[in-house]
């Protein structure tokens, strides 16, 4: 193998930009190019369904700082459309073939399609980008009260929902799923109960079979029950898929995501590392289980680690572990969770009042820690983090 000379990132996302920190800090000197599909410099998402959406913080707010000392070769607004590890080149939609020794795959997720909706449709949206956020902003503010739809519970959903509520907007919410239902039970009731005390509709266990159409726009959506429901606007949110479809014939091994070690090193490739939404690898810290985080956290970390394992070559000994974790803001809470909480069959109040929608809960599998779950209540929730990093996954239950 070549020398470690030419390196390129694939993905101008938050793990995309923490890989590239990483590289330069850790004293990699030679030419660094970050490839990005959207026009837009590394920006933070969390606040595409909150701020940027209310209109509170702009889309300079949300920029991350990048360091000019970075030296970073920015090719923005191209999308990788296929690899060739054999010449070891990136082909991109604009006809570029991007050379590398070192390949950093830091592409993340992106909307899962449902093929009910015409997303060509001027009143039908994903919230994915920056772009996407502007667009629903400037549709949601256009008129007086407007219907919104949503298709789909999970955290993009409620926390647009709880946005359209605070800009005025009728909502309703069609889901397969309860909400939330990541977060597990407990927390699912919960939000379904906020939901409902700040006027959204919630329609559970029902999916769209068709829609209907009229002077190019969406006007309603017949449900699997032959129910109709009109809207104004619609946005669909059914969750995210790994961006691996320019993967697709690359050799690499695609099982939701890009297949990586326990380094993050994807497997059957030399010098070819994944992070963020797009990695699934084998969790140390999770006795091994494979898995893939979409987590603000997880981008961070895994685009750091990747960096290192990329340096350090074929052959890695550094495992990369991480205690799953999100938040969420609506309705002026934030949710917090760590571990896998899905998994719990029960759930202990540890701290705080459900009823006051203050609390903090320990998941449990049987007699199994798996994690913890926090509505306002962070200093407790930070504790069951510490516990999970220290310990591991599965940890029994406190004897009282």
């Amino acid at each position: 193998m070549s020398a470690l000379d030419r390196i390129l990132v694939v993905g101008a996302s938050l793990a995309g930009l923490r890989a590239a920190e990483r590289l330069r800090a850790d004293g990699f000197e030679g030419t660094l190019t970050v490839l990005g599909d959207e026009p837009h410099a590394p920006y933070d998402r969390p606040p595409l369904s909150k701020e940027l959406l209310a209109g509170t913080r702009t889309a300079a707010d949300v920029a991350f700082p990048v360091a000019p000392e970075l030296g970073v070769e920015w090719v923005l607004g191209d999308a990788a459309v296929g690899l060739d590890l054999d010449r070891r080149v990136v082909a991109t939609a604009a006809g570029e073939q991007l050379a590398f020794d070192g390949l950093v795959i830091a592409t993340g997720s992106g909307p899962r399609r449902l093929p009910a909706f015409d997303l060509e449709l001027p009143n039908v949206f994903e919230l994915r980008t920056l772009d996407d956020a502007a667009g629903l902003r400037a549709a949601l503010t256009a008129n007086a009260r407007p219907h919104l739809l949503i298709v789909g519970s999970g955290f993009i959903g409620v926390e647009v929902a709880a946005t359209a509520r605070e800009l005025g907007a009728e909502v309703t919410i069609v889901s397969l799923d309860p909400p939330l239902k990541v977060a597990g039970e407990l927390v699912s009731s919960v939000c379904a109960e906020m939901l409902a005390d700040h006027g959204v509709r919630t329609i559970v266990g029902h999916g769209v079979a068709s829609t209907v159409e009229s002077d190019g726009r969406l006007a309603a959506v017949v449900l699997d029950d032959g129910r109709r429901i009109e809207a104004d606007l619609c946005v669909v949110a059914a969750g995210a898929v790994p961006a691996t479809g320019w993967l697709e014939g690359s050799g690499l091994t695609l099982d939701n995501g890009v297949l990586c070690d326990a380094s993050l090193a994807a497997v059957g490739a030399e010098r070819v590392v994944a992070a963020g939404d797009v990695a699934r690898w084998p969790n140390p810290l999770l006795e091994g289980m494979p898995m893939r985080i979409e987590h603000w956290t997880n981008a961070v970390e895994g685009g750091a680690a990747a960096a290192r394992t990329l340096l350090q070559g074929p052959g890695a000994e550094t495992e990369y572990g991480t205690v799953p974790g999100f938040w969420s803001d609506h309705f002026g809470i934030r949710l917090q969770s760590v571990g896998l909480p899905v998994l719990a069959d029960r759930f202990e109040v540890v701290d705080g009042s459900v009823a006051e929608r203050r609390f903090a809960a320990a998941a449990y599998r049987g007699d199994l820690l798996v994690g913890c779950i926090s509505y306002a209540n962070p200093r407790t929730l930070v504790q069951y983090r510490l516990r999970l990093a220290r310990g591991g996954f599965m940890q029994p239950a406190p004897v009282a």
